[in-house]
């Protein structure tokens, strides 16, 4: 696929701005980490080039300088809040992510519970951590939280918090998920360390909606597409206009919140030291793109696997009906219909000239196979063998599991197992490959194109099974399916 993203550079302009926001404060910068830290993969599809990591190597150039707080509420404690990509509670999460931190080289000083009000779950996980070395704090409700700022601007609001002590000059705070309270911990932060007299700085750093391109930029369409379930909308910054006359974009609840922002700056110092939302930011992100139109067409394509995605979980049975047409509507702004994405084309025009169940793959060189399913494989597990046949050079007509293998699996799947589709799965396919590699040449080279897979789109005409979708999701696919259940 086409680079539009210039990861090198990112990471050099991006860290050397972080550390010109450290210098303009007391040497103290209290950063809100927004989206995800590990393994981006939102951004890597719409900014081809940009690596999962990416944020997480900026991060380590500055890794002496960087201590990092994690941020847990403790209503999300008592209701055992899960992590829907992780299928892990969020208190779990917390000890997750302080191992993968510290397994990088990352200090992290402590753990923030928020919104306390004397759960007994949030005092059991606080008792957990103290048990394991971790220290921890309270933060506790406010009432009239973020509105009254006289009260949370006092001793009677942040005043009451426990003030969390940290090290190093750079504090990333950072959560298993949304609605943590990173912000107010931030906020928190820096009426507390003022009255040590720091005068500490607050900063955000999302790098969606991206600020410096256009409000209608397909990279910023398809951030709106990734955040339909929360109904976030992309604006233009009213207070940046207002301040600089220059157009800037941002998200309905930065701008929504920035007067109480405004407000909470002005009694903890005086005044604010940014004039809008998008002046929080550190984000460069939008400097680094290389290939505009690569980008675009990138970002075409995810909007298109976000409606997929949300479709599929309509059909499901989840109530999502105003994602799904909000999704349909930003296809209009970005001037697309489903038919842009050219697996997905391929695989539709193949089910409807067969009659069976089809899939199309689109290699990183713009081919495009296709594969339908038959009595004895699904048709991923079949466009799978297309696939690395192609790529390893093997002859279409070349059969490389041979059908006596094929049927005592599917024997053993339906008649000992209580199966009802013996068809072969993705998995099973690759196990039967593995197996015959040891004496088969062509299964071996066929095995080895597996890492080529990676970054290429597919879409399925049914909704695939779960070891599928697993499987494609391992190999690095872009996956879609039609939202049509098999029967």
């Amino acid at each position: 696929m086409k680079i539009g993203f210039d990861n090198e550079k990112y990471l050099k302009i991006q860290s050397e701005h972080i550390k010109e926001r450290i210098a303009q404060f007391d040497g103290k910068l209290y950063l809100e980490l927004g989206g995800k830290l590990f393994d981006d993969h939102h951004a890597s599809r719409v900014l081809p080039g940009f690596q999962p990591d990416s944020k997480l190597r900026m991060f380590s150039q500055l890794s002496d300088s960087i201590e990092i707080v994690i941020v847990i509420s403790a209503d999300d404690i008592e209701k055992n809040k899960v992590r829907a990509d992780l299928g892990i509670t969020y208190d779990e999460d917390v000890l997750r992510l302080r191992s993968e931190f510290i397994g990088r080289g990352f200090f992290v000083g402590s753990v923030v519970i928020t919104h306390y009000d004397g759960q007994r779950a949030a005092d059991a996980f606080r008792q957990r951590l103290e048990r394991m070395g971790i220290k921890s704090y309270y933060h506790y409700l406010i009432d009239g939280y973020p509105h009254n700022v006289s009260l949370i601007a006092s001793d009677g609001g942040f005043g009451k918090n426990d003030y969390v002590e940290t090290e190093r000059p750079l504090v990333i705070v950072t959560a298993p998920g949304p609605g943590s309270g990173k912000m107010a911990v931030c906020l928190s932060q820096l009426y507390n360390e003022n009255k040590r007299g720091t005068r500490a700085g607050y900063a955000k750093f999302e790098t969606f909606p991206v600020w410096s391109l256009p409000l209608k930029h397909p990279v910023n369409i398809a951030y709106e597409a990734a955040t339909a379930d929360l109904n976030d909308v992309n604006m233009i910054d009213p207070f940046h206009f207002d301040a600089y006359g220059k157009v800037a974009i941002n998200y309905n609840r930065d701008i929504e919140i920035f007067p109480v922002l405004n407000a909470l700056f002005e009694g903890i110092y005086g005044e604010n030291p940014y004039k809008s939302p998008t002046d929080m930011g550190v984000n460069m992100v939008g400097f680094c793109i290389s290939d505009d139109e690569a980008c675009c067409d990138a970002s075409k394509d995810e909007i298109i696997r976000r409606y997929y995605d949300a479709k599929g979980k309509y059909v499901s049975g989840a109530n999502n009906e105003s994602e799904v047409n909000k999704i349909q509507m930003l296809f209009n702004q970005a001037k697309i219909t489903t038919d842009f994405r050219r697996c997905t084309t391929a695989a539709k025009e193949l089910r409807d000239r067969c009659g069976h169940t089809s899939a199309a793959i689109e290699l990183s060189d713009g081919t495009i196979i296709t594969a339908h399913s038959s009595p004895l494989l699904g048709c991923s597990a079949a466009l799978i063998l297309n696939a690395t046949k192609h790529l390893a050079g093997i002859d279409h007509e070349v059969k490389l599991i041979p059908q006596s293998m094929i049927e005592p699996i599917q024997k053993t799947k339906v008649e000992y197992l209580g199966g009802h589709n013996p068809r072969l799965h993705t998995d099973e396919v690759l196990v039967a490959l593995s197996v015959l590699s040891q004496h088969d040449n062509n299964c071996r080279i066929a095995l080895a194109q597996l890492p080529n897979l990676r970054g290429c789109q597919v879409h399925s005409t049914v909704m695939l099974s779960e070891v599928d979708r697993k499987i494609f999701k391992k190999l690095g696919c872009g996956l879609t399916c039609e939202p049509v259940k098999k029967f």
